[in-house]
């Protein structure tokens, strides 16, 4: 979804707390999520747009990427800021 789109979710729509993702996409229960909070507040610290995930190696964009693109994909990414659609 474009940022110019009318049905966008803007900056005005992060959670309390962007920063901790939403425990349906990454639960405190998982095994590595030390690890993998750790490898994502390292990124945020850098200023890099995301990090390789310990478990999969896979590239997984920051919260703080998120909030400076502006607004959300839709894409149920892990670390998304922005109030969930209901």
């Amino acid at each position: 979804m474009a940022p110019d789109d009318p049905n966008d979710v803007g900056m005005s729509n992060l959670r309390p707390s962007p920063l901790l993702p939403l425990p349906s996409r990454l639960s405190p229960d998982e095994p590595d999520y030390a690890e993998i909070m750790a490898a994502h507040d390292a990124a945020v610290a850098i200023g890099a747009a995301g990090y390789d995930d310990p478990r999969t190696r896979l590239f997984v964009m920051t919260a703080a990427y998120h909030m400076t693109r502006g607004w959300c994909c839709r894409s149920g990414c892990r670390h998304c800021p922005f109030i969930p659609e209901q």
